[in-house]
């Protein structure tokens, strides 16, 4: 070949080789979205409306009559979002035994709170000063011991020995009130005191109940039995306590007429929405998160507007927007203690409300105790002279603080537990035979007329072609999918879409299940939905301690109850409007925690013509009769038991079929074929077998 040959079939090898890389080379750039910032910019602008129509509530509190209105606003709207006030019933009080120390007495009390539920308590008497004393009900923090725990015990002896007779009880969940006990134990099986308030505080949702209302009825009755001691004067009655302690003297600030003073110390005293908001913002135990506030105009420091204008002493620690609570702490308890000094002054009582800091971190410190001490003397014994230091103080034992024979009153008392109470409530509500009023408990919003949908990018698979698409489905949301299309279509070709708790990218491969189907000739979409998988969202900002234990579904899921737009029904939106962007008949399949919001989905969406569910909880009955469970509070939406559950949905799918591969109890384990069976029994659209390869035979 000679040198021009030579050259002119180089060039033809060139020119092969740059077409064919051309042939591969994008067409334009791909521009994905970041996905991680739509449930929380979601959730930000949803706070943003909330904080501005409240803002304008507190800027009209400017006279007395203004202020009154909004003192029984606060009251009925938290008796009205927690469940509402209890039947009082009678104390059964009794003292079991005492002891004594130089300059008071202690007694150990036991009463009851509601029927078969005690409550353990220790009674400090002074033996100094004049009769009757004012009482102090002392709330205790998340302490596991409850009110052994050594700075709430300082706290009960310094205020006893300085004149006030004062009551210190355990809580739900702590202390000789511990519900989940180690076997042979005293304190909780559970991660922490926390997870007491939480666990049941998840269940009393699904049938209309709260821990706030559990917690707040037990101070309520300890007060009833501070008020009635003899050595009491009724007219004088405070209370006071640090963390989930100060939280709680909040609550009963907002029910209980009868105090006349109160010391928040190291309470929540921060709102969830606020300015700045950081999603999912403060969400924290199960009685701090009121369900439904948002909507109704209603947030932590509401709990404190129909105290005023009573002596209120505020006390918290600086470092509690990093160490303990939110970034939002610091800066939006300010905020609202503003608001609350307006108040105060439209009352004439500017002087009645106060405000202390400390530098130290979270806990009943030595100054915070000694800044109560003044606030009580001041305005419940008119003593105004300086209190150098605390009295002397020693933490007594734990044992020698009990009332029961082994430190547990449902071990010794035979006490009922919030789980009981919860199945008594479940098996007194009867679900409607057909599902009701769906949009209004899952917070739906209609679904647009108009559907934008995307298309990010295509390219091709050995035997299937591949779209990424996104629906949008709200404002600032959009909803990834893979969309899996067959080379050669099948004239019986189904379009399925498929839910998986992980999200869509785990399965997307040439080898994966995805792939296999359509290239059997179905079309397969397989989105991620809010939380899930490209939607899961972005760490929130500022303090590490909180982003990593709120960057969690839970906390979005909490989150979104209170703001009124369960996750659930921001799935089910997801999901509804996805079906409809299709424009064509279509499959649904979901397994694990994803078979709840496609099964309302498709009761919902006349589109969908079958539905295929694996690993699916047979019934939420199975989570109120459950002490312990693992199933997500993502599926929980309040007093749900009283519109659907969900061998009712299956039937309301009807006539399309349904068909359950392996049904699941509280803890995700299979459950016996004919008890399933049973679930679904009157429902003669729903096919149950046993749980098996998922996908791959759909039928």
């Amino acid at each position: 070949m000679s040198a021009a040959h030579r050259w002119q079939y180089k060039g033809m090898i060139d020119r092969r080789q740059f077409l064919a890389a051309a042939a591969v080379l994008p067409r334009a750039p791909i521009q994905y979205r970041d996905y991680s910032r739509c449930l929380p910019d979601y959730l930000r602008a949803l706070v943003q409306q909330a904080y501005q129509r409240r803002q304008r509530d507190l800027q009209a509190l400017t006279t007395p009559e203004a202020v009154a209105k909004r003192r029984e606003w606060a009251r009925s709207t938290f008796w009205r979002l927690t469940g509402g006030p209890l039947e009082k019933t009678p104390l059964n009080a009794r003292v079991v035994r005492s002891f004594e120390r130089e300059n008071y007495r202690v007694e150990h009390v036991i009463y009851d709170s509601r029927p078969g539920l005690p409550v353990t308590g220790n009674l400090y008497i002074p033996k100094t000063g004049k009769p009757p004393y004012p009482g102090v009900l002392f709330q205790m923090g998340h302490a596991l011991n409850g009110k052994a725990s050594p700075m709430y015990q300082y706290c009960c002896q310094g205020l006893v020995q300085l004149g006030f007779v004062v009551l210190a009880f355990d809580p739900m969940g702590q202390g000789e009130r511990t519900y989940y006990p180690r076997e042979n134990g005293v304190l909780t099986r559970l991660p922490s005191a926390d997870d007491e308030h939480t666990v049941p505080g998840k269940q009393f949702l699904l049938v209309g109940d709260t821990s706030s209302r559990f917690q707040v009825w037990d101070a309520v009755r300890s007060l009833d039995y501070l008020a009635e001691h003899p050595l009491v004067d009724p007219k004088r009655l405070a209370s006071t306590g640090n963390s989930g302690g100060g939280t709680l003297t909040m609550l009963l600030a907002t029910v209980d007429d009868r105090l006349a003073c109160a010391a928040v110390a190291s309470g929540n005293t921060e709102n969830l929405v606020c300015a700045n908001f950081n999603p999912p913002g403060s969400t924290d135990d199960a009685e701090q998160d009121f369900i439904n506030g948002a909507p109704a105009g209603f947030d932590r420091w509401d709990t404190l507007h129909p105290f005023v204008p009573k002596p209120l002493l505020i006390l918290v620690s600086a470092k509690d927007s990093f160490g303990t609570y939110s970034p939002r702490y610091i800066e939006n308890g300010r905020e609202e203690y503003a608001a609350m000094q307006r108040m105060y002054g439209a009352m004439g009582k500017p002087d009645r409300l106060a405000w202390y800091e400390t530098p130290l971190p979270h806990g009943l410190s030595y100054d915070l105790r000694m800044q109560t001490y003044r606030w009580f003397r001041r305005w419940l014994q008119n003593e105004t002279a300086p209190l150098p230091e605390e009295p002397p103080v020693k933490a007594e034992r734990d044992e020698d603080l009990w009332c029961t024979k082994t430190g547990n009153v449902v071990r010794d008392l035979a006490s009922k537990t919030p789980h009981v109470l919860i199945r008594e409530q479940a098996k007194a509500i009867e679900t409607p035979g057909k599902p009701a009023g769906l949009e209004r408990v899952l917070g739906l919003n209609p679904i647009p007329e108009e559907i934008p949908m995307n298309v990010r990018g295509t390219t091709e698979s050995r035997y299937v072609n591949v779209a990424a698409i996104e629906v949008g489905t709200a404002s600032g949301v959009w909803v990834p999918a893979w969309q899996f299309r067959p080379k050669k279509a099948s004239a019986n070709a189904r379009c399925l879409v498929v839910l998986e708790p992980a999200g869509r990218n785990g399965r997307w491969s040439e080898d994966g299940v995805y792939q296999r189907l359509a290239q059997k000739g179905d079309t397969v979409i397989a989105p991620d939905l809010r939380g899930i998988g490209d939607l899961n969202p972005e760490f929130p900002r500022q303090s590490a301690r909180h982003a990593a234990s709120h960057q969690r579904e839970e906390a979005y899921a909490w989150a979104s109850l209170m703001l009124g737009k369960p996750l659930l029904g921001q799935r089910v939106t997801d999901l509804r409007v996805l079906i409809r962007a299709m424009r064509r008949k279509i499959s649904l399949a979901a397994t694990g925690k994803m078979t709840i919001p496609a099964l309302i989905a498709a009761v919902l969406e006349p589109m969908v013509e079958a539905v295929y569910l694996s690993d699916h909880l047979a019934s939420y009955r199975l989570l109120t009769d459950a002490e312990e469970y693992n199933h997500p509070l993502a599926n929980i939406v309040f007093d749900g038991l009283r519109h659907f559950d969900l061998p009712q949905l299956a039937a309301a799918v009807g006539p399309r079929p349904v068909k359950i591969s392996g049904a699941v109890d509280a803890w995700s384990r299979a459950i016996a074929l004919e008890d399933a069976r049973r679930w679904y029994a009157n429902a003669g659209n729903v096919e149950v077998s046993a749980a098996g390869p998922w996908l791959e035979n759909l039928g």
